[in-house]
């Protein structure tokens, strides 16, 4: 097992940038509220595809918790019940957490895609928690590290219920995706104790640069997430099929995040000047000024070109890619010091 742990630890960083691009996706397509309720969509553990299944009928079996839609309202069965010819409203409570009542076959079957790759990590980091335990006797940072991020994933889970709950709320999705963060700053401690014995060149300058930057990328994520919601609450008011007057009137927030950009640009350049000036050898570099290039021209088009199609979820995920990058080379940069 500890000859496959490293695999364990790489299919655990896939996973959870899995989530991250099946969340941006569903971002993307307005599809957040596809399943009123958590962890089953409409009381079903696979989600249903058409409105039909749904709609309220007489003469029909439903099981406990499976949600109907009556009158354009949400209804939750109270017990396995046969309905007569009328709707008996003892039968039933309406669903009262949130006011969303619409049925999309797409956002439901996006959202359940999304659920489903949380699912999948879970498994992968139970393999990862029974794997680090065989370095208990060895190195106690591989068993602490990856128990953390189990229970940094359980939080994300509990917090996916609460975000559906809440009908979006933005504090709280701003808060999933740090913590989902956190977790991928975890797995990438983990992958350099147990795989990177290469020895790299120290420097002071370059080495407080990468603190900055990694601080500057977790800010400009969270404050991404904040645009978004400022985007949500237009598209909501306009329809998702008037995308173009999502950012009509932005807030503070849309300006503070775009000119953070130039912030960001000037410190991670200074690492690849620096890089190339001093020969520092740090190869992940390029990388990162490879996805500050992707962020800023997916960032312009959202802007200038209302939103084509792809483009959000590769800006989320770019950017989740290269605060991962970019804590890494950290990790790299400090071993020298060593």
């Amino acid at each position: 097992m500890k000859k496959r742990f490293p695999k364990i630890v790489q299919y655990s960083i896939i996973s959870v940038y899995l989530i991250f691009l099946a969340g941006s996706v569903v971002r993307m397509t307005g599809s957040g509220m596809g399943c009123p309720d958590w962890p089953k969509c409409f009381g079903y553990y696979i989600p249903p595809t058409s409105e039909e299944q749904i709609t309220w009928k007489p003469n029909t079996e439903y099981k406990k918790g499976i949600i109907i839609i009556k009158d354009e309202a949400l209804f939750v069965a109270d017990k396995n019940i046969t309905t007569a010819d009328t709707f008996t409203i003892k039968n039933w409570s309406k669903y009262t957490k949130h006011d969303y009542n619409k049925f999309n076959k797409y956002h439901t079957w996006t959202e359940y895609i999304n659920r489903l790759a949380s699912v999948l990590a879970g498994f992968v980091f139970l393999f990862l928690i029974y794997a680090s335990t065989k370095f208990w006797k060895t190195d106690k940072r591989i068993p602490y590290l990856a128990f953390t991020a189990f229970f940094l994933m359980l939080i994300e889970a509990v917090l996916g219920k609460i975000v559906v709950d809440t009908n979006l709320k933005p504090e709280i999705i701003t808060i999933h995706m740090v913590i989902g963060l956190i977790i991928i700053a975890l797995l990438l401690q983990l992958k350099f104790i147990i795989s990177d014995k290469k020895t790299y060149n120290y420097n002071s300058l370059f080495n407080k640069l990468l603190i900055i930057s990694v601080i500057f990328s977790l800010i400009q994520i969270a404050m991404g997430t904040q645009v978004r919601q400022f985007i949500d609450e237009q598209v909501k008011l306009f329809g998702f099929e008037n995308k173009n007057y999502s950012l009509m009137d932005p807030s503070f927030k849309f300006y503070f995040h775009r000119s953070f950009t130039i912030a960001i640009v000037l410190v991670n350049l200074g690492l690849f000047y620096i890089n190339q000036v001093k020969n520092l050898g740090y190869k992940l570099v390029n990388w990162i000024v490879f996805l500050l290039f992707l962020e800023t021209i997916t960032g312009i088009l959202m802007y200038y070109a209302e939103f084509p199609l792809g483009t959000q979820a590769v800006h989320l995920l770019a950017g989740a890619i290269l605060f991962g990058l970019q804590y890494y080379l950290w990790l790299q940069s400090r071993k020298s010091l060593n």
